[in-house]
């Protein structure tokens, strides 16, 4: 395997990838995917948090501009967008897909279609936008693509609340990782992501995606084509808490972790907020948060979305 080689291309070479997917199949018997831990049979049609059973629901499959630069390229970022979501945040931007569940079911081979319809749009790697509790179904459709000449580079764009179950089936899968790190306290995250436990999940979580692929790598030409990705975005009245989150990954994780710090918040329109979400960020906030991040060792990089 050659350092820039999508990392599932080994595991399938050898078979691995083969048993991860009947692991991963295994696994939906009773679903222990995200901090969740529902436990439910999706096997059986048992729903947990994310009201999501063993297939995949897709809302769109398409070139994305909209992503960070050193995914999206000159051809765009191959991204795939899932429905339903295993958190239920206040403040989500992708209401209609992780509350609703819009978008249409797919097995593995339509979704290995999809992926091979994207590398041949010329896409420089495929992006999993909320993977986490449809993981298994995404190991079915890499190994089917795979046997038919998938060789992207594989982003995990996840919401940040994944299991160590999830995370050791994606072993060597996963060529980018790129988790938010939502918030620092538990008690708001309780009370804005429906996930007392977050911090926790979230910080072992972005750890082990470290651990698997290291701090982010680029090709010559400036893609990206391996590592973590951390996106923190900054909330009002710091709720967020970014003064912990960069001291986490700076001591914790590695101060050369590549950050974006994002300042777009935008109260959603579609569902009721907490007070102190219904304004956008200011521009003092976001400053105050890049000083955070300068105390706590870290840079951010110029990894802002392209328009």
């Amino acid at each position: 395997m050659t350092t820039e080689e999508p990392l599932f291309r080994h595991l399938w070479r050898t078979g691995e990838l083969s048993r991860r997917v009947e692991a991963a199949n295994e696994a939906l018997s009773h679903c222990s995917l995200c901090g969740h831990a529902c436990n439910v049979n999706r096997l059986e049609g048992e729903l947990g948090t994310c009201s999501t059973g063993s297939v995949a629901r897709v809302y769109c499959a398409v070139p994305h501009y909209g992503e960070e630069m050193p995914l999206i390229g000159w051809r765009g970022s191959g991204t795939i967008f899932f429905s339903n979501c295993n958190l239920r945040c206040q403040f989500c931007q992708n209401h209609e897909l992780s509350h609703r569940g819009l978008g249409e079911d797919v097995d593995a081979e339509r979704l290995a279609r999809k992926m091979l319809h994207l590398q041949d749009e010329g896409c420089h790697n495929i992006n999993l936008v909320s993977p986490t509790h449809v993981a298994p179904m995404i190991l079915a459709a890499l190994n089917i693509a795979a046997e038919h000449g998938l060789r992207l580079p594989i982003v995990y764009n996840t919401g940040g609340y994944d299991s160590m179950d999830v995370l050791r089936l994606l072993d060597g899968c996963i060529d980018i990782y790129m988790p938010d790190m939502k918030c620092a306290d538990p008690a708001i995250a309780e009370r804005l992501c429906h996930a007392r436990d977050y911090p926790a999940v979230n910080r072992a979580a972005v750890k082990e995606m470290h651990r698997q692929v290291g701090v982010l790598r680029f090709k010559e030409n400036g893609l990206a084509f391996r590592g973590l990705l951390v996106r923190h975005l900054v909330m009002p009245q710091k709720l967020a808490g970014t003064r912990d989150i960069m001291r986490f990954l700076a001591r914790e994780v590695s101060p050369r972790t590549y950050l974006h710090l994002m300042n777009q918040y935008t109260p959603p329109s579609c569902q009721p907020l907490d007070k102190e979400l219904c304004r956008c960020t200011t521009v003092s906030e976001y400053q105050e948060a890049l000083a955070e991040v300068a105390e706590a060792g870290l840079q951010v990089h110029d990894l802002q979305y392209a328009h």
